[in-house]
């Protein structure tokens, strides 16, 4: 029988390095982890000055997500503030 090939996971250090690289979004990150990237390969993905018809990192990223998965662009969430109830 043949042996199954594992997947490969990557380390959290080499995620944290191409987060703070390429000026990704954890939400990124996370989608980028989800296809199945490899964070090592990231630097063919980015746009040259020569390559105007390629998307910045995180908009391609993103775009192979939600193609993927079918699933609706959502707007980024920023941090909610709940107001406070006023008392009588």
């Amino acid at each position: 029988m043949p042996k199954k090939k594992k997947k490969k996971k990557f380390s959290d250090d080499l995620w944290a390095l191409a987060r703070t690289k390429y000026h990704l979004s954890a939400h990124q990150i996370e989608m980028a982890k989800k296809l199945g990237l490899n964070p090592k390969k990231f630097g063919s993905l980015v746009p040259n000055k020569s390559e105007p018809w390629k998307k910045p990192l995180g908009q391609f990223i993103e775009s192979c997500y939600y193609k993927r998965f079918k699933k609706e662009k959502t707007e980024p969430r920023k941090n909610e503030t709940f107001d406070k109830p006023k008392l009588l």
